[in-house]
């Protein structure tokens, strides 16, 4: 056994330290809580989206949910595959996301210490003389032993603690998985957006290489007399301000080179050789599976996060109000003691010292109950924040399902009228050749035509662009298993 009774020789009844301790930490561990126990927050959402969706059963929800965790590939383009993969790994904002979980981990440890006895080794060496009648010679004291101090969680303010600290641990978790989701948007809206650019630059080309011909053309005209230096004038401004619009596409295309280098924590040139190639804008899939928007609130890592900022905030009430309530503390010592260092260690030099203290605060002007109603207010503003993260969710949903499905409408417009406005160069420059109109009908069929194949690009951008913010909104990009531990 590890303890057990015994009658003194006075006859009375002797509990050994050790069933003391045991008494003690079982009451620790069993013992009450105080503040409030966290409930998970209730709130309404709707039971199906406004805007456009493609109707789901539980099979394709499972589908959906998959094509969420690397929703990149369903653009079928190798290089952002790639691009989003590395990022993930290199990525300057996820390593000190991860960094802040090993803090919160490392916050929690220090705080779950409280559970638990402090015991110190000590030591100590002094020489002292003393003087009168009873004076003697300098007198050695030596000293060994251990120092045990332990303050008792009767009412649970160091549990609820610990669970606030899980709550962190939770939170910082949920911002990691926040910053993938964020990053993987950021390389995908970068990449579309290079290759928007290095299609219109080749657009600009083909356009001005059109442009630079209907001008040699009108020069030649102008020189046999058949039309106005005007004609020449307005065909040579239109070519220079088509070549106008390169430059700066070629500027926008090396910027947004850079930006995708830094996002995978290269150095802005880093991916220049890679990426300057010309390539076409990764087009969207026809559909995409949209889960109910109750499903939001399990995916979403900014959700998540707000939530267990929330528990947080609510085991921190708990922790002011255990200030309320006596706190016992145990202490003790046990070492030995002699002015003899080769004798220290003796049976009869042992020492040992075992008590008791509470404290309980009678007056404090209001420094605890004012304590008590900070943390509640701050729990109050935690579970607003909640709120508003959810309603911004659902918008952020929304706008994408709107704009997606018209930005469909649109381009299917714009993919019209470049076909016709091909038709209209072709026939007014057939004409215009012939002498059967004048140059200013070629000149506006041009620009026209220039005009609608650039918004023909931009739209297709857009397309894949509102399909990337489509997966954000519903919070893509991570899994369960993407939780780091220690690792470095």
């Amino acid at each position: 056994m590890l303890w057990k009774n015994q009658l003194t020789s006075h006859g009375h009844l002797y509990i050994c330290p050790l069933a003391l301790i045991l008494c003690f930490y079982t009451l620790t561990v069993t013992g009450c809580a105080v503040g409030p126990n966290y409930q998970p927050p209730q709130l309404h959402v709707p039971d199906t989206w406004s805007g456009p969706t493609t109707a789901l059963n539980t099979e394709t929800n499972t589908v959906a949910v998959q094509n969420l965790v690397h929703w990149w590939t369903t653009f079928g383009d190798a290089n952002l595959t790639s691009l989003i993969d590395r990022a993930i790994k290199s990525n300057l904002d996820v390593k000190q996301a991860e960094s802040l979980i090993r803090q919160a981990r490392a916050s929690r440890g220090v705080v779950a210490g409280g559970l638990w006895p402090t015991v110190d080794l000590s030591g100590s060496y002094s020489r002292s003389l003393s003087s009168g009648r009873i004076a003697g010679g300098p007198q050695d004291l030596y000293k060994a032993g251990l120092d045990a101090a332990w303050e008792l969680d009767i009412f649970g303010g160091t549990r609820r603690n610990i669970e606030a600290a899980d709550a962190d641990i939770q939170a910082a978790v949920e911002d990691r998985r926040d910053v993938l989701v964020t990053l993987a948007a950021e390389v995908a809206l970068n990449y579309i957006d290079l290759r928007s650019f290095q299609q219109q630059i080749v657009i600009a080309q083909e356009n001005l290489k059109a442009q630079q011909h209907s001008a040699k053309l009108t020069r030649d005209r102008f020189q046999g007399g058949f039309v106005s230096a005007l004609d020449v004038a307005n065909a040579d401004a239109l070519v220079a301000t088509t070549a106008s619009q390169i430059p700066l596409l070629e500027t926008s295309a090396r910027q947004t080179i850079y930006s995708m280098s830094i996002l995978l924590g290269l150095g802005p040139s880093a991916l220049l050789q890679e990426l300057s190639a010309t390539s076409t804008i990764p087009a969207a899939p026809p559909k995409v599976p949209v889960s109910v928007p109750s499903d939001l609130l399990q995916r979403r890592p900014d959700i998540r996060r707000a939530e267990a900022q929330i528990h947080a905030a609510t085991a921190r009430i708990g922790v002011a109000t255990a200030d309320l309530f006596p706190k016992i503390s145990l202490s003790g010592s046990r070492g030995f003691q002699d002015n003899q260092l080769k004798s220290l260690t003796g049976w009869s030099n042992r020492f040992w010292s075992l008590g008791s203290s509470v404290s309980w605060p009678v007056f404090d002007a209001g420094r605890i109950g004012s304590n008590i109603e900070l943390q509640k207010a701050i729990r109050e503003q935690s579970l607003i924040a909640y709120q508003k993260t959810v309603l911004m969710a659902l918008q952020d949903v929304e706008n994408a399902l709107i704009a997606s499905t018209k930005e469909q409408e649109h381009r299917n417009a714009l993919t019209e009228a470049v076909a016709a406005n091909r038709k209209a160069v072709d026939l007014a420059t057939q004409l215009y050749t012939q002498g059967q109109t004048d140059f200013l009908n070629v000149l506006e069929a041009q620009r026209a035509l220039y005009a609608s194949e650039d918004a023909l690009v931009q739209s297709t951008r857009s397309i894949s662009t509102y399909l990337v913010a489509l997966y954000k909104a519903l919070g893509g990009g991570w899994k369960e298993s993407d939780n780091p531990r220690d690792s470095h």
